[in-house]
């Protein structure tokens, strides 16, 4: 059920940023056939075609929305450090991380779907009213994980006038800024994540170079001791356990 209120929720999400403007638009012919003297003209309205073109862009608000930047780019960098080349590959590292971001999300869907999605589906509240109750919950997730800095850089870039509260920040200001604080936030995790393995080479490669065995490749001999460190220390739920404790709620 909360996979299903996820995937509603990222629709609200590109409603809110692309289909406005759209509401009161009219019918757009689309194709005419012809049958030898007769004729019937097909028609589809602008909500339509906005709405198939938002679906071509929703990966992108995946991407810059969610917590999914921070979870795929950890990962990566950790599939580095181990040094295991395309193991795991990258579906199985994309699907990783989409998971746990739908299982992060949780809390910020469940919210939009019930006082936003909900509401409308049932007729209770209107499609505007929706979206600005939509917005809220993921202006707060993402305000809360975006750094001051960030935010007043991309605010003097774009030569915005001061705000009062945090309420004030456009949504064309917080999203790249909260794709900046996100990527800092994954390079700081991966930092941290990357050392052990580094020590881990730079005694391996000592060893052999007292050893005399300068044409043998450190990375030969050191990927199997990784592993077993990763695997001993049960690497795995210590990552996602630490990239799920890392986002912060209200």
């Amino acid at each position: 059920m909360r996979t299903k209120h996820a995937w509603w929720c990222f629709a609200l999400m590109l409603l809110v940023l692309v289909l406005p403007d759209l509401a009161l638009a009219q019918g757009l012919p689309l194709v005419t056939v012809n049958s030898g003297k007769a004729g019937q003209q097909y028609s589809m309205t602008l909500q339509l075609l906005g709405l198939m073109t938002v679906l071509t862009v929703l990966p992108s608000l995946l991407l810059m929305m969610t917590s999914f930047v921070r979870i795929i780019i950890v990962l990566s960098i950790l599939r580095q450090a181990l040094g295991t080349g395309q193991t795991p590959p990258n579906t199985v590292l994309v699907g990783l991380a989409l998971f746990l971001t739908l299982f992060i999300m949780s809390p910020v869907f469940d919210e939009v779907y019930t006082n936003a999605i909900a509401p409308y589906m049932n007729g209770a509240l209107a499609f505007d009213k929706a979206l600005a109750v939509a917005e809220v919950p993921v202006r707060n997730f993402m305000m809360l994980q975006t750094r001051e800095d960030d935010i007043a850089m991309f605010m003097q870039i774009g030569q915005k006038k001061e705000i009062a509260s945090a309420a004030d920040v456009p949504f064309t200001t917080l999203v790249p800024a909260f794709m900046t604080s996100e990527l800092k936030s994954a390079f700081m995790i991966g930092f941290m994540i990357y050392i052990p393995f580094v020590v881990i080479d730079l005694i391996v490669a000592s060893v052999l170079m007292s050893m005399g065995m300068m044409m043998l490749s450190p990375m030969i001999i050191s990927m199997p001791f990784k592993l077993m460190l990763f695997v001993l220390v049960d690497g795995w739920t210590l990552v996602m356990g630490s990239l799920a404790a890392s986002f912060i709620y209200k």
